[in-house]
C-alpha cells in the first residue's frame, strides 16, 4: 500500500516520440510576419531574428496512430548568415514534404512530377499532409525533444498504409492528381524566377519589421547554433 507514499517504482513519463516513428502530420506555419518578395517570401509566413536568420515557425500535427494529435515544434530554415546549409536543409525538407503529400517518386524528373514540386508561395505549404519520419534532438538545455527533419516517399512500404490510401509512386509522365481530401495542385505552376540577392543577402527588403526569435514553445528550443 505504498503507491501514494514510495515513488521509486513509478513509470517516467516521457514526451518523447521514439526516434525513426512513422507518422502522418499536418503542417501549420505560425506567421512571423515578415516578407521579402525578392526571396519568394510573402504572406508574412516567414520569421526573421534578430541574427538574422529567415525561417518558418513549424507546427506538426501528428493525425493517427498512437500518438494521434500529439505536436512537434521544429523550424524550417530559409537563410542563415552563416551559410547555406540550413537553407539547404530547408529545402530539402520541403521536397519530401510535397513528394510525399502527392505522391511523388523522389526519382521522377518527369514534367509533371517537377511542376507538382512548385508551390506559387508558403501558403500552398500551410495544412499539408505528409508522411513525416520523427527524429529526436536536443534542446538548449541538452534535454531531449522531437523534431522533423524528412519526410517518407510514396515507394516507401508503408507509405500507403500511413497515408489512408491504396496508392503507388506516380508514374513518369502521369498527371499529377491529388487523392481525395488532400490538396489540389497549382494549375499552372508559376515558371522558376530567377532570384536577385538583397544586399548582403543578409538585410531582406524591408516589409514590415523583423520578428524577434520565438518565445520557446513546449518542446521547441530554437535555431541550432551555426543557423544564427
Amino acid at each position: 500500500m505504498s503507491l501514494w507514499n514510495d515513488f521509486n517504482d513509478a513509470q517516467t513519463n516521457s514526451n518523447v516520440i521514439p526516434k525513426g516513428t512513422l507518422a502522418r502530420v499536418r503542417l501549420t506555419i505560425r506567421p512571423g510576419g515578415f516578407d521579402d518578395p525578392a526571396q519568394g517570401w510573402t504572406g508574412g509566413y516567414a520569421k526573421r531574428a534578430s541574427t538574422g536568420a529567415v525561417y518558418l515557425d513549424a507546427e506538426y500535427t501528428v493525425l493517427e496512430g498512437p500518438y494521434a494529435k500529439r505536436k512537434i515544434w521544429s523550424l524550417i530554415g530559409l537563410y542563415s548568415p552563416n551559410g547555406p546549409n540550413w537553407a539547404n536543409m530547408g529545402r530539402s525538407l520541403v521536397r519530401g514534404m510535397l513528394n510525399s503529400s502527392r505522391g511523388i517518386s523522389d526519382k521522377d524528373n518527369s514534367a509533371q512530377a517537377q511542376a507538382a514540386r512548385r508551390i506559387s508561395g508558403f501558403a500552398d505549404l500551410d495544412g499539408i499532409e505528409f508522411v513525416a519520419r520523427i527524429d529526436v534532438g536536443k534542446d538548449a538545455s541538452g534535454e531531449e525533444r522531437n523534431e522533423i527533419k524528412s519526410a517518407v516517399m510514396p515507394d516507401h512500404r508503408d507509405y500507403a498504409q500511413l497515408m489512408g490510401h491504396d496508392t503507388a509512386p506516380m508514374a513518369p509522365g502521369t498527371e499529377y492528381a491529388p487523392q481525395a481530401g488532400t490538396q489540389a495542385p497549382y494549375s499552372t505552376p508559376p515558371a522558376p524566377q530567377p532570384q536577385t540577392p538583397t544586399q548582403g543577402h543578409g538585410a531582406p527588403a524591408q516589409h514590415g519589421q523583423p520578428a524577434e526569435a520565438p518565445a520557446a514553445s513546449p518542446g521547441f528550443s530554437g535555431r541550432p547554433s551555426w543557423a544564427e
